[in-house]
């Protein structure tokens, strides 16, 4: 009998529909990796915001037919790992669990689904590339939560050579086909975080770096670059510069922009509206003569291959974060990095 792997896919979800904008975004303030403050203050801040914030949202998800494209888009990617791994190991059974943290499929629900299989092997693979207690942290928890199985962990993946260069080939057709100038910038947007969050020891900025590093290493002839951080949301000041920000100074200095979502790896609300649509309008009004956005990784086979090589790679050795403890990526001073707190245990 072929040895059964489950992959379960964690991502953020997002709402089906119209009805379902303020319980999402209730389940998405009320995570205490969000919103910090005790449980019933938490709750009361999450009931509050999310109902304060659902008309303008539901107004975003409009231009998207009224719900987020997130869940199918991560269904597409589930699809074409399991074919690339079923490709390089066809006696082995692949099936994929998509398990989103704040809309269904619940993680919760996909736990269960794991359960039934009854799957030998288990790998929690992120579609967040970089760690962020917030994202992947926060998903761990809710696995741990749901009472889901012993696995192995793909912790993050920010320099993975195929995810690398999945970017830079982007990147190279989208400034090609743009007929912008040589003299272009390229702003990698990242999601933002609170500073404070990044100064309690989350790698999450540091990897951003990284990622970038290694993606411009490959594009020399676009040479000016910069990091930029989008989606701000409540008083606490963020890492920055904004994207706001950064697009307004390019037009400053009269640059074309190229503008890459170096976070995000499939397309949802704060590419197709954020991106493409509010920051679009933006470099219009300051004069910016060209404004391309790069798409969203998606399907494209290297980012594809690079998860596949992350799986498999996690089958090997025990259960537990990969690379082991010992091996982690991050720096000492990051705390909050998973590998250093699984040593410290």
């Amino acid at each position: 009998m072929a040895r059964k792997i489950a992959i379960v896919l964690f991502n953020l979800g997002g709402p089906d529909g119209p009805d379902d904008v303020q319980p999402f975004l209730q389940n998405l303030f009320r995570d205490p990796a969000i919103i910090g403050a005790p449980g019933l203050i938490r709750e009361i801040l999450a009931w509050f915001i999310s109902t304060t914030r659902a008309p303008s949202a539901r107004k975003n998800y409009d231009k998207m037919g009224g719900g987020s494209p997130l869940l199918s888009e991560s269904k597409k990617q589930a699809e074409a790992l399991v074919a690339q791994l079923s490709e390089i190991e066809p006696d082995t059974e692949f099936r994929s669990f998509i398990a989103m943290r704040y809309w269904h499929p619940f993680i919760e629900e996909c736990a269960a689904a794991v359960k039934a299989w009854k799957a030998d092997e288990i790998v929690l693979l992120p579609f967040y590339p970089q760690f962020s207690t917030s994202t992947t942290g926060s998903s761990l928890a809710g696995w741990k939560a749901a009472g889901g199985a012993n696995a192995r962990i793909v912790c993050c993946y920010p320099e993975a050579a195929d995810f690398i260069q999945a970017h830079v080939d982007l990147i190279r057709k989208t400034w090609e086909e743009s007929g912008a100038s040589d003299t272009c910038r390229l702003l990698f947007s990242a999601h933002g975080l609170p500073k404070r969050t990044v100064e309690q020891g989350d790698p999450y900025q540091w990897q951003i770096e990284q990622t970038c590093r290694a993606v411009a290493a490959r594009l020399p002839e676009l040479d000016d670059w910069e990091i930029c951080y989008q989606s701000r949301v409540g008083p606490l000041e963020w890492i920055g510069p904004s994207t706001e920000a950064a697009i307004e100074c390019a037009a400053r200095d009269k640059k074309d922009i190229i503008l890459t979502p170096v976070a995000f790896v499939s397309e949802h609300i704060e590419t197709l509206v954020e991106l493409d649509e509010e920051y679009g309008e933006l470099a219009r009004e300051k004069g910016v003569q060209s404004y391309q956005r790069v798409p969203a990784l998606g399907i494209s086979q290297d980012y594809i291959r690079a998860l596949a090589q992350l799986a498999l790679d996690a089958l090997k050795g025990p259960c537990g974060f990969k690379p082991p403890c010992g091996e982690r990526l991050c720096p000492a001073e990051f705390g909050k990095c998973p590998n250093r707190i699984a040593a410290d245990v």
